[in-house]
């Protein structure tokens, strides 16, 4: 962006992929600072761009908004966080790794039900069976 030009919301909606329902929700929330107003409409600077889009980026890394917070005051703390910063990513890392283990064991009860489908064993669908059950799929 140039220097001293500013954005609407539906502009920076398009630059960043990010909702505008969104980014008012960031906005009410705190995690996206209020923006300069100009009669009814928000004008955002580069920085908002740049903080959207950081937000963003830790969303799809299945960053929590909690996670994504602390993220943001670490960052702008000025001098280098990486300790901090390492500790909240090795946490996340720890819950990411869980979701991958249960989405492997969800992966293979799926792979067993399907072959026994296309194998046409048991008179009743053992996919709709399992799912009716309340057992644990690993």
């Amino acid at each position: 962006m140039v220097p001293g030009k500013t954005i609407r919301i539906g502009e920076l909606s398009r630059r960043t992929g990010c909702h505008i329902e969104t980014i008012r929700y960031y906005e009410r929330i705190g995690l996206m600072p209020w923006p300069d107003r100009r009669g009814r409409y928000r004008h955002y600077d580069g920085t908002g761009v740049t903080h959207l889009a950081f937000i963003r980026r830790a969303r799809n890394l299945g960053f929590t908004l909690d996670e994504i917070r602390a993220l943001l005051r670490l960052a702008a703390g000025g001098s280098p966080a990486c300790a901090e910063v390492r500790d909240v990513a090795a946490a996340h890392l720890v819950h990411v790794r869980a979701r991958i283990a249960d989405l492997r064991a969800m992966e293979k009860a799926l792979a067993a039900a399907v072959r026994q489908c296309a194998a046409g064993q048991p008179p009743v669908c053992p996919l709709l069976d399992s799912l009716s059950h309340s057992t644990p799929l690993a």
